[in-house]
């Protein structure tokens, strides 16, 4: 049975935790805002561009680019995204379940963040290359990855390159999806509300001329179309990091306050007890 001691001791030792975990809330919290904030103003964009990208492409009459070349899969790319740290809850290991399902004999790997490189090497697969982004994902840093992926492809190392990341729904909810990136077509990873269905593409009929010619304009257009896509998900990975910390850290808060609670509350129980049994000692030594 653990004496008044042993209780006060574990007291005070919650009592730090809770401190600590509260005060990674807040850090959280406050990057979360930021985090998200980016994320739902990037999506308007990213999704119209995607509609232009798949219009475009559907509507050129004989274009041909070697982004869009669809091959037999014989050897892949996986660009992993994960974060930089731990204390996000489930958020990167249903990450790497994705990851896992590919074989690592005809799969390569492009990681973005410091966990998602220690999978890789923990799980003994092949990096091609490992990147690392902030707090504030920058177009720079996805340029860099999506110019990776992209070379990989276009040299004929990989037949297929695939985004395996977080997606963003709200503070509570981010799943785990995989997106294929390349050869360009129809991105069936990353749900696009405001994009036409591949039907309604294939039914308006209605003449596109192109301004230049179609190799050129969208040889241009399928390039940035790629940069800007891969940092949309990498937006999309912060606000789902920083959300699933900011509530891993606050249900542990919450954890460690009602913890503390019971204990104190085990610990007067105690107290009165031996108080009570005191009291009892005194009054038969007077009575004897």
């Amino acid at each position: 049975m653990a004496t008044p001691r042993d209780l006060r001791r574990r007291i005070k030792s919650i009592r730090g935790t809770a401190q600590i975990t509260k005060a990674m809330q807040m850090v959280a919290a406050s990057k979360m805002r930021k985090a998200q904030q980016a994320a739902i103003a990037a999506g308007p964009f990213a999704h119209r561009l995607y509609r232009i990208q798949r219009a475009a492409t559907t509507r050129a009459i004989d274009f041909r680019h070697p982004l869009t070349e669809v091959r037999p899969v014989r050897r892949r790319a996986v660009i992993l995204v994960a974060g930089d740290k731990g204390l996000c809850g489930a958020l990167n290991t249903n990450v790497f379940r994705l990851a896992s399902r590919y074989d690592p004999e005809t799969t390569i790997y492009i990681t973005a963040g410091r966990k998602a490189a220690q999978f890789v090497a923990r799980s003994k697969r092949k990096l091609d290359a490992e990147f690392a982004y902030g707090d504030s994902p920058t177009f720079g840093e996805a340029k860099a990855i999506a110019v990776a992926g992209r070379d990989l492809f276009l040299s004929g190392a990989v037949d297929e390159v695939v985004i395996i990341a977080t997606r963003f729904v709200n503070t509570l909810t981010q799943e785990p999806v995989t997106i294929e990136y390349l050869p360009v077509g129809e991105i069936k990873g990353l749900h696009v509300p405001t994009a036409e269905t591949e039907a309604d593409l294939a039914a308006d009929t209605a003449e596109t001329l192109f301004e230049p010619k179609a190799p050129e304009l969208l040889g241009y257009l399928l390039r940035h179309y790629l940069n800007i896509y891969m940092y949309f998900t990498l937006l999309q990975a912060k606000a789902s990091e920083q959300s699933a910390r900011m509530v891993a850290m606050k249900n542990a808060t919450d954890n460690a306050n009602g913890l503390i609670k019971d204990l104190t509350l085990e610990y007067n129980k105690l107290r009165q007890g031996n108080i009570t049994k005191e009291l009892l000692e005194i009054a038969g030594g007077q009575a004897g």
